[in-house]
């Protein structure tokens, strides 16, 4: 099965309108001849400019959270309707930020999740074990119950239309990346555990991205690996030729 090659950029909480659009003119013709897909995911503010920016790139513009409710007094938070007619393609769902610091659990997750496909944006869910819980030996059993509840009461032919993203959360940020067996041993897992989920022919088209202090240097040897299909980017992404770089060696 050749699934989707992918490349994320998550810019976080960086990034004026103006960075943003200079950014994405830098990035676009240093990476016209790759073949992989670019996602970006930029600030909501940043949505309207990147996507006058990206018109004529190969560049994906998508946010990176969204909440559940199509409308309703939710001070501060926005729909996946919004996001759909702002110009959103995709959208970041669960990042171990928004479990952290912002103490979302796997139930609501999965209402975002439901929200976005029925609006036809492309989740990304988000999904991994911190430090204390890889020492603990509790990796698989974090990892399986984000499945399991995050992708809950979602029917076989619409979870073919998620991305999923292994983040190991000791990895984000901190310059530790996991090693490619390492990363490459809790992808196959991701995917047996799919095929438990579902069958095995949908989790053989689900592509399973790699997101954890990702760099151009170390891109290549875990992009090799047969069941990692690309990468969730984090502080790589915030500059375009280290971005590139990273899209060109996948």
């Amino acid at each position: 099965m050749v699934r989707r090659k992918i490349i994320v950029g998550n810019w976080k909480m960086f990034k004026t309108e103006k960075e943003a659009e200079q950014f994405i003119q830098t990035l676009s013709p240093l990476i016209t001849s790759s073949k992989t897909e670019v996602y970006l995911a930029v600030p909501f503010v940043d949505i309207h400019v990147a996507n006058l920016a990206s018109k004529n790139s190969n560049i994906v513009i998508g946010a990176q959270n969204m909440y559940f409710e199509k409308e309703g007094a939710f001070t501060g938070e926005i729909s996946s309707l919004m996001l759909k007619t702002a110009g959103v393609e995709f959208v970041i769902l669960g990042h171990s930020e928004r479990r952290t610091l912002f103490h979302e659990d796997d139930a609501m997750i999965n209402q975002k999740v439901i929200s976005a496909l029925k609006e036809g944006l492309e989740p990304i869910l988000c999904i991994g074990e911190t430090e204390k819980e890889r020492e603990l030996k509790k990796t698989e059993e974090v990892l399986k119950r984000q499945l399991k509840m995050g992708l809950g009461s979602i029917a076989k032919e619409d979870v073919c239309k998620i991305i999923i993203a292994y983040e190991p959360v000791w990895a984000i940020g901190t310059g530790k990346s996991a090693t490619s067996p390492i990363a490459e041993e809790a992808h196959h897992f991701i995917r047996k555990t799919l095929a438990d989920l579902f069958d095995q022919k949908t989790a053989s088209k689900i592509s399973i991205l790699y997101g954890g202090s990702v760099k151009p240097g170390n891109i290549a040897d875990l992009i090799k690996e047969p069941n990692i299909d690309g990468a969730l980017v984090g502080g790589s992404a915030l500059d375009p030729k280290s971005f590139a770089e990273i899209i060109n060696n996948c």
